[in-house]
């Protein structure tokens, strides 16, 4: 079953309350979902209409909704990027079309905007079973068999699935947010299989939550594992447990795709 905007929202809300770990990252992500959710929440109300899959042929059908996440954004983020959504409100999104497609065509973890707007609508996507078209990006057992993204997070669940390898071990796609399962002793990045590795590190404030770093090619990403915390919505508090990402930023190891809090 794939998890709702809704679901994502109220988890954000939960873990935004004061005095919360991260919580001013999470009170801006809350409010990021918020305006991701609309969209979502206005592709799935049209009627007479279903997505192509061309992302420069269905920009129309949604793109009224786009001030709104701008100024979730202006609201909410800090400054430098609060700004840059201000620029963009003001101009009336000048140039933001053309990006959205550049990185539709070629996605990036850098491109703050971008990726937020075409998350709900790849989601949509995957959602109609639509796929996407003019996204050249090769195939691989680590990239999303949907619509090719990298992995944002690895998912460890006991949801009875048997394709999935001891434990459940599946990756959350950073685009169109779909899952696949993934062999759980094997980096999301490399391929890289020996045990001896392959890091874990852990921390007693955030107890379902993990990463997984490789030290033959420095790169991690986090591990949101529900048979400890069924109630976790992976998205979420993978930005909830930034200082995780602390941990490993100093340690040397560079994410594999950034979360949309540039974490």
């Amino acid at each position: 079953m794939r998890e709702t905007w809704r679901r994502r929202v109220q988890r954000a809300e939960a873990l935004s309350v004061p005095g919360s770990p991260s919580q001013e990252l999470v009170a801006f992500y809350a409010e990021l979902l918020r305006g991701q959710r609309d969209v979502y929440e206005h592709l799935s109300g049209l009627r007479d209409w279903r997505p192509s899959g061309s992302f420069e042929r269905d920009l129309p059908a949604f793109k009224s909704q786009l001030p709104a996440v701008l100024a979730a954004v202006a609201h909410a983020a800090p400054e430098s990027l609060a700004n840059e959504a201000r620029q963009l409100l003001a101009t009336r999104g000048r140039g933001l079309d053309e990006s959205l497609l550049a990185f539709w065509q070629a996605p990036s973890d850098l491109d703050f905007f971008a990726k937020a707007i075409v998350q709900p609508y790849a989601d949509r996507l995957a959602a109609t079973g639509v796929a996407p078209v003019g996204r050249d990006i090769p195939r691989a057992d680590n990239r999303c068999p949907f619509c090719g993204g990298r992995p944002q997070l690895s998912v460890l669940s006991s949801g009875g699935d048997s394709t999935l390898e001891g434990g459940g071990r599946a990756l959350q796609c950073a685009t169109c947010l779909t899952t696949w399962p993934f062999r759980r002793v094997l980096c999301a990045h490399c391929g890289e299989e020996d045990e001896r590795k392959l890091g874990y590190f852990q921390s007693p404030a955030f107890d379902h939550v993990r990463v997984e770093a490789c030290d033959t090619c420095a790169h991690y990403l986090k591990r949101i594992d529900l048979t400890r915390l069924g109630v976790a919505v992976p998205l979420v508090d993978e930005v909830a447990s930034a200082p995780l990402d602390a941990w490993a930023i100093e340690h040397g190891y560079v994410k594999i795709e950034l979360n949309l809090i540039g974490l």
